[in-house]
């Protein structure tokens, strides 16, 4: 028996009952779950299941009040975001957050501003951003702010592209886009992907969510409620009925 063949890889992150919230008000219960290095992940849910509560603790933007983030082993608990973008985990927040008076450039080099790295791979990082969505380049000295919400949504992720990041993880990938936007978003992220870059991806539209990932977690209450291989989830009656709307039958999908 080969004892070496069989040992699962180490997850790239791996968290541990964490618990976390604001002020009085607790958002996550124990949460616990893993990614795997090289992996698009999901993270599904209902508005106010604790999604952004989860990547906002991860990003270090909310403190966790127990359990472990451990990030290659390392318990990033009680660190700050711009440590825990040190180690490789950028953060593309809901809503974009751009610097809308700021052209498209500028925001992307934003992404950059704590890279201690020559010009010349700032620039290399800059030109797969351009490579990955060309609508910036063309945008790149028109102030973020005028943009469609598709192209808002490209910029966001570049920028969380310009940090050279193990780990992008995006909250709310297609809300207020376009079918056909969000189709030209799943594309870029699983080019990424075949490149080598981990992905964690909130999203409300289950569908979207469970068919760009190759694993997910439901959440709800601040809880992990289902998890496992996201083509299973897709076909799970539980998961079909409570985020899909679509009731189980005898014939069953």
């Amino acid at each position: 028996m080969n004892l070496q063949a069989e040992t699962k890889p180490s997850p790239l992150l791996e968290i541990r009952g964490l618990q976390a919230g604001y002020g009085e008000v607790t958002g996550l219960w124990g949460v616990d779950l893993s990614l795997q290095a090289g992996a698009i992940t999901a993270l599904i849910g209902s508005n106010g299941a604790g999604k952004s509560t989860l990547m906002r603790t991860l990003s270090g933007l909310v403190a966790p009040r127990a359990g472990q983030m451990l990030w290659n082993g390392i318990d990033l608990c009680g660190q700050s975001p711009k440590q825990i973008l040190a180690h490789g985990i950028a953060h593309v927040p809901e809503g974009r957050r751009l610097f809308g008076p700021m052209n498209v450039e500028d925001n992307l080099m934003m992404g950059a501003y704590a890279r201690r790295e020559p010009r010349a791979a700032i620039a290399r990082s800059l030109d797969q951003v351009y490579a990955t969505f060309p609508r910036l380049y063309e945008r790149r000295r028109q102030a973020a702010g005028t943009m469609s919400g598709g192209e808002q949504q490209m910029c966001a992720i570049g920028r969380g592209m310009m940090s050279a990041p193990r780990l992008l993880m995006i909250d709310e990938l297609s809300l207020g886009l376009s079918p056909l936007l969000v189709e030209q978003l799943v594309a870029a992220l699983q080019a990424l992907n075949r490149d080598g870059l981990s992905i964690l991806v909130v999203e409300q539209d289950v569908v979207t969510a469970l068919e760009l990932s190759s694993h997910a977690y439901a959440m709800d209450m601040g809880r992990v409620v289902h998890s496992g291989e996201s083509s299973t989830l897709l076909r799970d009656p539980a998961i079909r009925q409570a985020y899909l709307g679509v009731l189980a039958t005898a014939a069953g999908a």
